[in-house]
């Protein structure tokens, strides 16, 4: 394709010789926080149903794989065409109910059979634990969830969502109990575990935490912005207000309609 072409030589004459010292300069630990970062910008941009500015995200994630593609061509490690033929291979192969002989009747059943083609890989990797493929950079919610649902595939999961809340009630329970004592350290791990736990429930419950918590904290931001308008508007700072009156104010941006 004539723009991606373009695309790859245009970024290539950026790393080369009289091109931008910046780039050429950055390597693949150096732009590492990058990659996290525009993903995360794109989800926002998804989020927000705002398409152009999706669009524009979507090209940054683009950048990011072919800045570190480039790099590697230049130390010699691979190419751009490398990891184009990589991901075409992997999907053929994943997706033998559509460039093979197998048949599938539902989505879960491609889903197991992705999976079990994935351990199959996986395999060949030479993991010895389920959980080696799952990269601990994760954000922690999503780290959570993806070694829950991998230890779940084998069996080592609660029967249904009532275990996962009863596990919920008891970790808030050894919490309270820790921060009644107010060891530090006793109370650090148990707010790990009920996060834990809380994903675990999520995930029984088919909820992304991650998606959830992003809704929950543009929620907050939208009513506390109503408070801060209010006090404005009444040409008072919200450090003179008293906490009743800040409480009333949030009570009325809960009532005000979520768009």
């Amino acid at each position: 394709m004539k723009e991606f072409d373009r695309l790859v030589e245009i970024f290539e004459r950026l790393r080369a010789p009289g091109g931008c010292p910046w780039d050429a300069q950055q390597t693949h630990q150096s732009i590492s926080r990058c990659a996290v970062e525009e993903a995360y910008e794109l989800v926002d941009a998804i989020d927000g149903g705002d398409l152009d500015h999706m669009r524009e995200e979507l090209g940054d994630v683009l950048l990011q794989v072919l800045f570190h593609s480039t790099i590697a061509k230049d130390l010699g490690e691979f190419t751009i065409t490398d990891v184009i033929n990589d991901l075409a291979d992997k999907l053929i192969y994943r997706h033998p109910h559509v460039f093979g002989s197998e048949s599938v009747s539902s989505s879960s059943e491609v889903i197991r059979n992705w999976e079990r083609l994935k351990k199959k890989e996986e395999g060949k990797a030479g993991r010895e634990s389920i959980l080696d493929g799952i990269p601990e950079s994760l954000p922690a919610l999503l780290h959570a969830r993806k070694i829950q649902s991998a230890a779940s595939r084998v069996g080592f999961d609660w029967q249904d969502a009532g275990g996962a809340a009863g596990k919920v009630k008891e970790e808030a329970d050894e919490l309270l109990d820790a921060l009644a004592r107010g060891d530090a350290e006793e109370i650090t791990g148990e707010i790990g575990d009920l996060l834990f736990s809380i994903v675990n429930l999520a995930r029984f419950a088919g909820v992304d935490p991650e998606s959830a918590l992003r809704r929950t904290n543009r929620k907050f931001r939208k009513r506390f912005s109503m408070i801060e308008a209010e006090a404005k508007k009444r040409g008072v700072a919200l450090e003179e207000m008293s906490l009743q009156e800040m409480d009333e104010l949030w009570e009325k941006a809960k009532n005000e309609p979520e768009t």
